[in-house]
């Protein structure tokens, strides 16, 4: 036996290495898509009925955009929402982040992606409630292999960036609704992802402080470059979004530019001739 590990522990640091130098990669100065979805089929079996989620979708999502996915409930957003997260895996098709193909992942290597290259916020916070603002934070980073010291330094760093420097120690009980998405927003910053994907950011937040966290969501989008991609029902999402994806019945209805969408509301007013 030579000196070097083999087996499964020497996939996952060689695919670990690929995925880090496929993201790092440019393409000489093009712009890069961040998230390719392929023909993708999601069927559920129901019984003896099967309920197609999802019928042949495409999509692009460019490196750096804030995409809104939008539609009625049972339209297939959440699907797709959860086959670009890694959190379920397409009947047919593919899904690639950074052009991984996460269907070829085994469990290890797609916790590792998820861990890494994705950021997750949802409508319920999700944070755990017995421990602290910071210690929520830091736990992605030490789930990660991050030092201690590091992992709290960038915790307090991402905490102050959202506006929650005095409330470190506070735990979820302790914080306002808008707070704790906050938290949760921090949290989804930890390892530096290349996505952070919003399941319904602003659900259970009243008007006010759901407008605060569109608006906070678009600045650490401008500012730190991340692809932002929400599955959402709120129309003050169209206002900061790129682009929007109109789903409807498992396909993808129409994209819209938000400059396309402001053209078509000006139509709709009269106010363009």
């Amino acid at each position: 036996m030579g000196p070097f590990p083999v087996g499964a522990d020497l996939v996952s640091l060689l695919l670990a290495g690929i995925i880090y130098l496929v993201a790092m990669t440019t393409t000489n100065g093009q712009t890069e898509f961040v998230v390719r979805v392929r023909d993708v089929v999601k069927e559920y079996q129901m019984g003896k009925l099967t309920v197609r989620a999802l019928d042949g979708v495409n999509l692009d999502i460019y490196r750096g955009e804030y995409l809104s996915i939008m539609g009625p409930s049972g339209s297939g957003k959440s699907t797709l929402f959860n086959m670009i997260g890694g959190l379920d895996k397409p009947t047919s098709g593919s899904v690639f982040i950074d052009d991984v193909d996460m269907a070829q992942l085994d469990p290890q290597e797609l916790a590792f992606l998820r861990c890494h290259r994705i950021g997750y916020i949802f409508q319920t916070f999700n944070l755990i409630p017995v421990m602290t603002a910071l210690e929520n934070v830091t736990l992605p980073m030490i789930f990660a292999g991050v030092p201690a010291d590091e992992a709290r330094e960038r915790g307090i760093e991402l905490l102050t960036l959202v506006g929650l420097g005095g409330r470190l120690q506070h735990k979820p009980t302790e914080l306002s609704g808008g707070q704790q998405q906050r938290v949760a927003i921090a949290r989804a910053l930890a390892n530096n992802p290349s996505i952070v994907l919003a399941d319904e950011p602003t659900g259970n937040l009243d008007l006010r402080t759901g407008k605060e966290i569109i608006e906070l969501l678009k600045r650490l989008n401008a500012e730190r470059g991340v692809t932002i991609i929400s599955a959402t029902h709120d129309l003050k999402m169209l206002d900061i979004s790129d682009r929007i994806v109109w789903i409807r019945d498992g396909k993808i209805e129409r994209i819209e530019k938000r400059s396309e969408l402001e053209l078509k509301v000006g139509e709709v007013e009269g106010e363009a001739g």
